[in-house]
């Protein structure tokens, strides 16, 4: 096994332009702050929001703890970034964890696909912007949605291509790597992840099937009306 495959690189850790914003948001602010400010002055939907705080406390970039109790309700989370002092040393190995980790997916289910479609939709759901009970999402504003959750998670969208079925050209896998290996479990986790997202948002369109690596560095995934997609197809 290569040194490449045991170790991620030793470089500052890749930080997306979202993830980048709130990080230049914590190091602006002498004190700590909460989800709540940082959706606020970042623009993100507030779980956005926490999936990106509590990322670059994994990363090391910041550190989260729990407000103290001079405040009525219940104590919440606030950040702050991480002085550099502070940052913890050594080598990081998630790429060898995710490899670790899909392999036991695929050896340990009977389903590992299906498996990884159902738990994609859970995290979609969770990221996305939800409307309000009584707004009506069109198809325009529901792919607008899904590419901020795409563009959040690193995917690097392309503008919708008509070609007859809407397609939403991917640019970037984060998870090339892994995907490489296991692409059963990796793709359909994708796949899952945008058909939460347009169920979260009531959209009148689905993801029917996402086309891995049609070229080195382009995934497409293919739109129809919602109730035309087969649901138990996987990526």
């Amino acid at each position: 096994m290569s040194e490449q495959t045991l170790h991620d690189p030793a470089e500052t850790p890749a930080v997306g332009e979202s993830r980048a914003h709130v990080l230049d948001v914590l190091r602006a602010t002498p004190e700590a702050v909460g989800v709540r400010e940082i959706a606020e002055q970042t623009g993100l939907h507030s779980n956005t929001a926490r999936f990106h705080l509590d990322t670059l406390v994994k990363e090391g970039l910041a550190e989260r703890a729990t407000e103290g109790h001079g405040r009525p309700g219940r104590p919440r989370a606030v950040y702050r970034a991480a002085t550099l002092s502070r940052v913890p040393a050594g080598r990081r190995s998630y790429q060898l964890l995710a490899q670790m980790l899909t392999g036991l997916v695929t050896e340990a289910l009977p389903q590992p696909a299906q498996a990884a479609v159902n738990a994609g939709e859970a995290w979609g759901r969770y990221l996305v912007e939800t409307p309000s009970p009584d707004q009506r999402v069109d198809a325009e504003e529901a792919i607008r949605r899904l590419t901020q959750v795409l563009t959040d998670v690193g995917f690097s969208p392309g503008p919708v291509q008509d070609c007859p079925d809407r397609v939403i050209p991917l640019r970037h896998c984060p998870f090339r790597e892994v995907a490489e290996e296991h692409r059963d479990v990796v793709c359909s986790l994708h796949l899952g992840l945008m058909r939460g997202a347009l169920k979260e948002v009531r959209a009148p369109l689905g993801v029917d099937r996402l086309e891995p690596f049609v070229e080195p560095s382009l995934c497409l995934a293919h739109l129809t009306p919602a109730g035309q997609h087969r649901e138990d197809r996987t990526a």
